[in-house]
């Protein structure tokens, strides 16, 4: 008996691939275990407490957006001026102060 279990210890696929499969199979498995549990956390997260679906309806999306709608159509889009901002190496008072300046030569 003693000699078995000795011959066992000296065999490099005993000592090293058995250890290994094992290592393998039973990782996969684990994973396997902790992805399941991420996705069942998603899961439950995605789900929407039932006073946000309620207003989150979808007929009622399309009145919203017939109100807002209704607001941006009041205002002039047409009449805008593109100001540029200061680049890092410029003082942002001193060009404010320039763009204010030339925007009221203008009017």
């Amino acid at each position: 008996m003693w000699s078995r279990l000795k011959a066992l210890q000296r065999n490099k696929t005993a000592r090293y691939g058995i250890p290994m499969l094992l290592l393998v199979v039973g990782g996969s498995f684990g994973l396997r275990e902790f992805t399941q549990i991420r996705y069942d956390a998603q899961r439950i997260k995605k789900k929407l407490d039932p006073a946000l679906e309620a207003r989150v309806n979808q007929q009622k999306q399309s009145v919203i957006l017939e109100e807002e709608y209704e607001k941006m159509k009041d205002r002039n889009i047409d009449g805008w001026k593109n100001i540029r901002g200061p680049r890092p190496w410029e003082d942002s008072r001193e060009l404010q102060d320039q763009q204010r300046a030339q925007q009221s030569k203008g009017l």
